[in-house]
């Protein structure tokens, strides 16, 4: 599709590109907007039920449009911002995309000419679909800025909360005062409001208000909309009270009530109000913005007033830390009544208890058309909704067409609300077709097929915007009102009696007066079924029909008897409207309602007579073809022989629609080739996999994550108890399951098996990393005994804490001797009784084909700032990948050490920096709200705090920097506490 605008400015195929998705967003979330509004607009909040009313969606769309214009100034602005992006933009004005996507709704015009102009093609269905795509990519962002907007606020209010305390303010404002001097000073404003609301039980018994909105804290900031406006006050509430978006209600407020022991009283606790007392009787309503303006200063006056008028050795413990009032949410007896429901609507059956599903179809082609269908679709949407639906409904201008399965006990009041839809109604040719037989629940959930399984012919509603109901490849609409007689099926059956008899006579006379009777559908559909005594047009598609009747026609006298039929109607009535309107001929009837409404008539007027249509009924949903006779017309695609069943091939990347027999049909595993065959069986052997059923329950996705990974060996969960019980001050640096798994196949995936670890801990990661390496020499076939410094699979490890070199190289030396198997991890949980020993210098170990050392140092930067040089008595051969966990402060220098010589990483090698998230402080540092409260403070807690914050900064340092390093590729993993991976280029 081109989506670009011609324009006189030139620019790559590749800037276009790049600009789609920035013209896609903006062009589209008005529309986003508008489809929202239709949900949200009411008076003070209330939601208009659109089952209440048929006629509702034409009031909704006065708003929506009123809505719009309000609004298009800011989108407008939106647009401007990127209008430098734009293939179409000039200086003069918006480019006529933006022009349509904000006009469409709120003007009402016609918008073809100019939507031609930018090069769009609206005749197609694709764009249709990209319209949609659009649609739910800015809907999909606009609930990605909504969270972003929460989480900036969420910040905010957490930075204000952790500012220094009224006290410290306080003793701020005191000093050079002398202990005893009075205060005077005016009692300064924190920037935060704490409000505390409760919820009337009328309303939350209404609303169905769950235990935790009950009663609850919002805090406010005080340069928020929140505390100077009602709308603003109310957006606040509705963060935490989200059914309050549902109602209407009235807000009354009070100053707070201070305990003796500094807490504050709240009304809201219902366990607290004394009988024939109104505990909110001196609350007073807050109705606007004044009100609103009016409370905020009061709270501010009372904190100030109570605040200094407190003394005595509690008074700093009675201290309010911020401006606090409390708000009653009560219900609003003035509330418009619910709208009552629709006659259609009462007493209606349960959907869910149905016992059957019956299938059935309509279309309709209303006078003046659809006027919008994207708004009607979702009209469509709602006013469904109560009825459980299923089906396949398309909506364009031209009308309505439909194929829907509905249960059964509902199936009346279904009826009664389509027929009190205006596009409907009335316009409903023939009514609704109905199949004649309901299914049941069992028989329905196996009538139709996919991917070769049973299932339902529908699973969802799906009610979908095109172009045409029907595609018909006509340059140009005609007038279906006027297509020809609409034929009751009872009569049709009667004529082709008639005809039958004509054609069959001896009176030439009799044979030229017969009808032409033409099978309007296409031929996979009548290769199965057919009128006695149709002309099947035998096209490929629909659009195919024009031709092919101008050529069957062209030599008939105009008022030739033509009686056309198809499976439901709708494409007889193009083709008759066709027929009249573009070739003059004067004498056309169509059968009423199709192959469809032949069926169920003649079951229900007539079920002794025998049915004029042969063979099997092709229907457009999962059940592919209804069977009326056992007569087998068709002929099967692989074996040639007769049958009536029709289905789609089973491979899902084929899926033609073909003619098969049974027996081939499960030679063939329901494909239509050996090929096809054969592709099906192999997805068979993924897809008839069942999943084993997991016993185990998972709380979070790193437990799922860690359940559906492959499983460690017990020794690991040896060296994790080890350290918890010989080194417990240290236990949460040890790598967990998931990050160890990750070192472990790093390493396996590496050239040669050659790895530098600088800084061992306990040595999880040491052995993670030693059988990666034993990985990676049986994968290149490594045969050359144990790897060294100087060439082949070898682990180097730097550690300088003595007690954790000691617990590493007791593990090492385990693995080396037992395995990392069973007899193993029972050696190393008797660690935990003998404790370790002390370990002498070097220590080497071997596993399998890898060797490993562990070195003592006391600087590894200077060690491996040493290998970079090939100082001697630290060269070693290159390294594949090297692990840093390490000073914080140094990660930089270490990479630099890495980067600048290949004797210690080889090109193309990675290093892995561990911890680059750190406690996720980083993220608050990049955005810039981490708190300075409490770091000069002499506690312990504060001493962490401030150290946090020094190697939060490093660590944020580090990852800036090294992501525009252009010697490497950075990806940097939320994983754990931050894993980055680099590679070496």
């Amino acid at each position: 599709m081109n989506f670009f605008c011609s324009s006189n400015n030139s620019s790559s195929s590749t800037s276009h590109q790049s600009n789609l998705v920035v013209v896609l967003v903006i062009l589209f979330t008005v529309s986003f907007h508008c489809i929202l509004f239709v949900e949200a607009f009411t008076p003070s909040g209330t939601t208009i039920p659109f089952a209440n009313s048929v006629m509702n969606h034409r009031m909704i769309t006065a708003a929506v449009r009123k809505s719009l214009a309000r609004t298009t100034t800011t989108f407008t602005r939106n647009f401007k911002k990127h209008k430098e992006l734009l293939p179409c933009s000039t200086s003069s004005s918006l480019c006529p995309c933006f022009t349509y996507s904000t006009q469409i709704f709120a003007n009402g015009g016609n918008t073809n000419d100019q939507l031609s102009s930018c090069g769009v093609d609206i005749t197609t269905n694709e764009y249709l679909v990209q319209q949609r795509l659009a649609v739910e990519a800015a809907k999909r962002q606009s609930r990605k800025d909504a969270l972003e907007e929460d989480r900036q606020r969420n910040l905010r209010i957490k930075q204000l909360l952790e500012e220094t305390t009224v006290g410290e303010q306080e003793n701020k404002l005191d000093s050079g005062k002398g202990k005893n001097s009075s205060f005077t000073a005016v009692y300064p404003i924190p920037n935060l409001y704490q409000v505390r609301v409760s919820v009337d039980k009328t309303l939350r018994d209404e609303l169905k208000m769950n235990g935790r909105e009950k009663r609850g804290r919002v805090f406010i900031e005080k340069s928020s909309d929140g505390c100077k406006s009602l709308k603003g006050l109310k957006f606040e509430m509705h963060a935490f009270f989200r059914a309050l978006r549902k109602s209407t209600y009235i807000l009354s407020a009070s100053l707070p009530t201070v305990l003796n022991d500094g807490t504050i009283y709240s009304p809201g606790d219902e366990n607290n109000h004394v009988e024939g007392k109104d505990p909110y009787k001196d609350f007073w309503d807050i109705n606007s913005d004044e009100d609103v303006l009016k409370t905020f200063d009061k709270a501010e006056e009372f904190f100030q007033t109570y605040n200094e008028g407190l003394t005595g050795e509690d008074s700093q413990k009675k201290k309010l830390k911020r401006p606090s009032i409390l708000i009653h949410v009560r219900k609003d007896p003035n509330a418009p009544a619910p709208l009552p429901l629709p006659k259609y609507l009462e007493n209606m059956p349960n959907p869910e208890e149905t016992e059957t599903m019956t299938m059935l179809s309509f279309y309709s082609f209303p006078p003046g058309g659809v006027q919008d269908p994207e708004e009607f679709a979702l009209f469509l949407r709602k006013i469904w909704k109560p009825f459980d639906a299923l089906g396949r409904v398309y909506v364009a201008k031209e009308g309505i067409n439909a194929q829907m399965s509905i249960p059964t006990n509902v199936l009346h009041n279904f009826r009664d609300c389509c027929f009190e839809i205006p596009e409907l109604g009335q316009y409903m040719e023939n009514g609704i077709n109905i199949d004649p037989i309901p299914l049941t629940i069992e028989e329905f959930a196996v009538a139709g097929t996919m991917n070769g399984r049973p299932c339902p012919p529908f699973r969802n509603l799906h009610v979908r915007v095109r172009q045409q109901i029907v595609a018909d490849g006509l340059d140009h609409e005609l007038d279906w009102d006027s297509a020809g007689y609409d034929m009751p099926p009872m009569e049709w059956h009667q004529a082709l009696k008639e005809a039958k008899k004509a054609r069959e006579s001896d009176d030439e006379g009799k044979k030229k007066s017969a009808p032409l009777i033409f099978d309007c559908r296409n031929n996979y559909e009548t290769s199965v079924g057919i009128f006695a005594g149709a002309v099947p047009l035998d096209t490929e598609n629909f659009r195919e029909s024009w031709d092919i009747l101008k050529e069957k026609l062209k030599d008939k006298p105009k008022d030739t008897p033509i009686m056309t039929y198809c499976t439901g109607g709708i494409r007889c009535v193009k083709v008759g409207a066709y027929l009249t309107q573009e070739l003059g001929f004067t004498n056309v009837s169509r059968l009423a309602g199709g192959v469809i409404a032949y069926d169920r008539t003649l079951n229900d007027q007539a079920p002794g007579e025998e049915p004029l249509f042969k063979g099997t009924n092709y229907v457009f949903d999962g059940r592919v073809g209804r069977r009326i006779t056992d007569d087998a017309l068709g002929e099967c695609i692989t074996c040639g022989g007769k049958t009536n069943l029709i289905s789609n091939c089973q491979n899902t990347n084929c899926h033609k629609r073909m003619v098969q027999c049974d027996n081939c049909r499960d030679f063939y595993r329901g494909a239509c080739s050996e090929i096809c065959k054969n592709r099906v069986l192999n997805s068979d052997v993924f897809f008839e996999r069942e999943a084993p059923v997991s016993a185990n329950k998972y709380d979070s996705l790193d437990d799922y994550a860690e359940g559906y990974s492959s499983p460690l060996s017990p020794f690991y969960d040896e060296i994790k108890k080890n350290t918890a019980q010989l080194m417990s001050t240290g236990v949460h640096m040890i790598s967990d399951t998931a990050q160890g798994r990750l070192l472990y196949n790093l390493a396996s995936m590496t050239r040669e098996g050659r790895i530098l670890e600088i800084g061992s801990f306990t040595g999880y990661a040491t052995c993670c990393f030693m059988e990666g390496a034993a990985a990676a020499a049986d994968a290149i076939g490594y045969t050359h005994g144990y790897g060294t410094r100087e060439s082949g699979p070898f682990v180097m490890s730097l550690e300088r804490d003595n007690r954790a070199i000691d617990i590493a190289a007791s593990h090492v030396n385990i693995m080396s001797t037992f395995g990392i198997g069973d007899k193993g991890a029972e050696v190393a949980s008797a660690l935990r009784e003998t404790d370790v020993t002390e370990s002498s210098m070097p220590l080497s170990f071997k596993y399998k084909n890898v060797g490993c050392e562990i070195l003592k140092v006391d600087d590894a930067l200077a060690y491996v700032e040493a290998m970079a040089k090939g100082i001697s008595g630290a060269d070693t051969k290159a390294f594949d990948m090297v692990f840093i966990d390490a000073d914080k402060t140094r990660f930089l220098q270490y990479v630099e050490a890495c980067l600048t010589s290949d004797k210690v990483l080889k090109k193309g090698g990675i290093m892995v920096v561990d911890n680059t998230l750190w406690k996720g402080l980083v993220l608050d540092i990049n955005n810039g709200v981490m708190s300075n409260a409490n770091l000069n403070a002499d506690n312990l807690e504060a001493k962490k705090s401030k150290r946090a914050r020094k190697l939060a900064n490093a660590v944020h340092y580090f990852n800036s920097m090294i992501a525009k390093d252009s010697r490497v590729e950075v990806t940097l993993l939320n994983i754990r506490d931050g894993l980055s991976i680099i590679r070496k280029k």
